[in-house]
């Protein structure tokens, strides 16, 4: 015990001191919001890759989607590194660098009221922002629930409070710098602790090929009737796994606090660094998480899905590790879900002062008063979602459980297909916005008040959000064609970012 908390002391530490050392970037609202659009490679990558991962993946999705599917629930892992990461990078990193600044913009839905000229736009998207991200934002505290329990024995509102406090103090003090340096530290925490974690499961059910043996070993009737299924390429079920791997990966391409992360890139050497960094994190992190879960049913004797859930899967399998590799990984799943928590709380302040507050609410606002503001902010959406993650779990209302796991789908439904066609395509309009926004928010309403009449495969909150997102794809350049054309200087003006000659150095291109 001594130990554990000694690493917890010495993790809560180094985070605040980060985030008093950053108070210098966070002055003004492109230090605070941006860290002045000059952060390095290794920085953003990291950041990037950390707000990906939270302890929804570690304990929620890896230890449910490893016992559906066995160790096929690695492709998930995979498809987080190829799409939601690499291609990320590759389609949309520099130009969303390039196109947000030129348009002066910091948030999505200030890109998207700028790049489509229309308040109502920005108004909508903020909306939508707000609404979807609190419950995501709630839903992080889920995974620590048990784990704390396992190692500390500690109440979960006690650990949420604490969670949450720490994590409101060093972003309040020095905004998006000390969110990223602290996401590198603790992106570096979780690659040490999965591959420790990894190793030591496997090595406690005799290495790799006996663990997988074991696996193939296992019969579930209910899931299916082939031998060795969970020890297979594809498991038990493909299509909803391709499911899965859709929506958590072609996802981030519309998510607020992930494509934010491209604004404040540095530099085009930057971008190119963070592609591969950027991969490889996934490929380690997401992969390692899912690789993991898929050996859960090794475990089947300890675990009662029935009674305790999916999310019993994963603190079952760690239970029998030493008080050390416990103490890793509960520092872990902190670093998963604080550095996740920083990335939705600074998306949703400074959404709702930059594109809601100021010129609507408050008229005259400086530079300093926003930075204000924003910081406010931060404790109220901090506070509301500590509220929501204790009533859920003190009188288990299923409403809210159910708006959570919706919130992914409908940000990246109602955003993805807009955001991407509106850095590419120069006919997309402002009404083909609004149709991809009623749609994609408007779906995934439907598919949790009413689930029971969709198609017995959209009754998935996972395929329902996958559906929404990639019927965007389609509904917007539809849209787009059959609506009035936009302003043609205004898009020209707009797309001229891209045009813009630079001079560079032979190493990096040749001459005539």
């Amino acid at each position: 015990m001594i130990i554990k908390v000694i690493m917890l002391l010495i993790f809560f530490g180094t985070m605040i001191a980060i985030g008093f050392y950053c108070r210098k970037h966070a002055t003004d609202v492109s230090g605070f919001v941006l860290g002045g659009r000059s952060v390095g490679p290794w920085l953003t990558a990291f950041a990037y890759g950390t707000s990906y991962f939270s302890a929804v993946i570690f304990v929620g999705y890896a230890g449910q989607f490893g016992w559906k599917y066995g160790i096929a629930s690695t492709w998930i892992g995979i498809g987080n590194a190829l799409i939601g990461s690499m291609l990320a990078w590759v389609i949309l990193g520099r130009r969303t660098r390039v196109m947000t600044q030129h348009l002066d913009s910091a948030t999505m839905p200030e890109f998207f009221g700028t790049r489509f000229q229309s308040k109502g736009l920005k108004i909508s998207a903020s909306v939508i922002v707000f609404i979807f991200l609190i419950p995501y934002t709630a839903s992080l505290y889920n995974g620590l629930s048990r784990l704390f329990g396992m190692a500390f024995d500690i109440d979960y509102t006690v650990c949420i409070i604490v969670m949450a406090v720490l994590t409101g103090i060093y972003v309040i003090a020095g905004g998006y710098m000390a969110t990223a340096i602290n996401d590198f530290l603790q992106g570096i925490i979780m690659l040490v602790g999965i591959a420790v974690v990894i190793a030591a499961v496997l090595k406690g059910n005799g290495g790799f090929m006996e663990a997988l043996n074991g696996l193939a070993s296992i019969q579930d009737e209910a899931a299916s009737t082939q031998p060795g299924v969970f020890a297979s390429f594809f498991g038990p079920d493909p299509l909803n796994l391709l499911g899965v791997v859709i929506l958590t990966s072609l996802g981030t391409w519309g998510l607020p606090q992930m494509v934010q992360k491209f604004y404040a890139i540095k530099s085009e050497d930057s971008i190119k660094k963070g592609t591969i960094i950027s991969t490889l994190f996934a490929v380690v992190v997401s992969g390692g998480c899912y690789f993991l879960g898929g050996f859960g049913r090794l475990f089947s004797d300890q675990i009662d899905i029935a009674a305790n859930g999916y999310d019993s899967v994963i603190p079952t399998m760690l239970s029998g590790l030493s008080p050390i590799l416990i103490g890793l990984v509960v520092i872990l799943v902190l670093s998963a879900s604080m550095s996740t928590l920083s990335s939705l709380v600074m998306a949703s302040s400074s959404t709702l002062t930059l594109d809601v507050l100021k010129g609507h609410v408050i008229k005259d606002m400086d530079e300093k008063k926003q930075v204000l503001i924003m910081r406010l902010l931060i404790v109220v959406f901090i506070t509301i979602s500590v509220v929501i993650a204790g009533i859920q779990y003190k009188s288990n209302i299923t409403f809210i459980a159910q708006l959570m796991g919706v919130s992914w789908g409908a940000l990246a439904g109602a955003f993805l297909a807009p955001f991407l066609y509106g850095l590419y395509w120069k006919r997309t309009t402002k009404a083909a916005c609004y149709v991809s926004f009623a749609f994609g928010a408007g779906f995934m309403v439907l598919n949790m008040v009413v689930r029971g009449s969709f198609p017995a495969l959209l009754q998935s909150p996972i395929n329902a959000g996958a559906f929404a997102m990639l019927t965007g794809l389609l509904i917007v350049p539809v849209v787009s064609l059959i609506s009035p054309k936009p302003d043609g200087k205004w898009v020209e003006d707009t797309f001229a970012c891209y045009n813009k000659k630079i001079e560079v150095s032979v190493k990096r291109a040749l001459g005539e």
